[in-house]
């Protein structure tokens, strides 16, 4: 997917429908003079409504979609007759959205799963009809409520990419060439830093017709938590992955160092990131010997671990098994 058609952050001003007014009518006909209240109640006012479609997988077509406006509620009117509702809007969403108020940060709900719906926005109640305010001693009430107005509020929309296995890993440490290698998918790759610019998704086959998804997340490089390169702009897509699959160099300096700096990035962004499941592979190994493997092997951190490299083909069924292996377990 091209980054220009890769959108993850859209903000939107929403408002539902007003209420319609109840009707204050008192009946009338060729028989009747002066007939009691029969007006009817007012239609309730348009919701504003997000619903989870997988079909999408970005934001992209709700990026000039910035106004949002349900229909308004119909009026009562004679013989206790309701008024229509006003027309709802729904917003459709990836899964994987988040919506937000955007005035206090608070988070209204999450979509998930295709076709969940919530209610972003609420339409005004219709008001009462004269029919409801009748009484023993009021039995002609010339009145009626008024319907509830619109509510206005601007939401934001995040999309934090749904995946079994997210790639974690500096700029260049071969992440784009893994996934493409394990999967069918397509990223742009080259020799330099953050060819990555936007979340790749691919399907990896497994064994007896089963798979499962893996994300390329844009390189994290240390101090990303405070906005650093590409900042946290894409950190929060690590937040929905079951399992985080560390790709560290075999020509790094010190492995267990790196991998350290991007555990503490994600540990400064979300705490609750650390509980997830961990794998390390130690990519571009088809440089190295088997005495510096070795060597490599004492220092490095205690999680699954495996020797790849995604050019040479080595590792890579090991890497499959053991994410399988991590993925499954209770």
């Amino acid at each position: 997917m091209a980054s220009t058609n890769f959108v993850d952050y859209v903000k939107t001003f929403c408002r539902s429908g007003a209420g319609g007014r109840g009707s204050a009518h008192l009946h009338r006909d060729k028989r009747t003079i002066k007939g009691g209240p029969d007006g009817g109640d007012g239609g309730r006012g348009g919701h504003v409504i997000i619903r989870g479609n997988r079909n999408y997988w970005t934001l992209i077509h709700l990026k000039y979609q910035r106004h949002v406006f349900a229909g308004d509620g119909g009026n009562g009117s004679e013989n206790r007759s309701t008024g229509a509702d006003g027309e709802d809007v729904i917003i459709e969403v990836p899964l994987g959205t988040v919506a937000k108020d955007a005035d206090t940060g608070e988070t209204i709900c999450e979509i998930t799963t295709d076709g969940e719906s919530q209610i972003l926005v609420k339409g005004g109640r219709g008001g009462l009809g004269n029919w409801h305010f009748r009484s023993a001693t009021n039995q002609t009430p010339r009145y009626a409520q008024p319907g509830e107005p619109r509510v206005e509020r601007t939401v934001i929309l995040e999309l934090k990419v749904l995946a079994d296995v997210g790639l974690v890993g500096f700029p260049n440490a071969g992440k784009s060439t893994l996934l493409s290698v394990v999967s069918a998918a397509k990223p742009e790759i080259a020799n330099y830093p953050f060819t990555t610019l936007v979340p790749n998704l691919g399907i990896v086959n497994y064994r007896d017709g089963r798979s499962f998804v893996m994300a390329d997340i844009p390189g994290i490089i240390e101090g990303a938590h405070l906005g650093k390169g590409l900042g946290i702009r894409f950190l929060r897509h690590i937040e929905r992955n079951s399992v985080l699959l560390f790709l560290v160099p075999a020509d790094s300096k010190h492995i267990h160092e790196e991998y350290q700096i991007l555990l503490n990035e994600l540990k400064q962004y979300n705490p609750e990131l650390l509980d997830k499941k961990r794998v390390l592979a130690i990519s571009k190994s088809d440089c190295a010997d088997k005495e510096l493997i070795a060597e490599m092997e004492s220092d490095l951190p205690d999680i699954p671990y495996v020797f790849i490299s995604s050019v040479a083909g080595t590792g890579i069924t090991e890497l499959k098994d053991i994410l399988w292996k991590v993925l499954n377990e209770e």
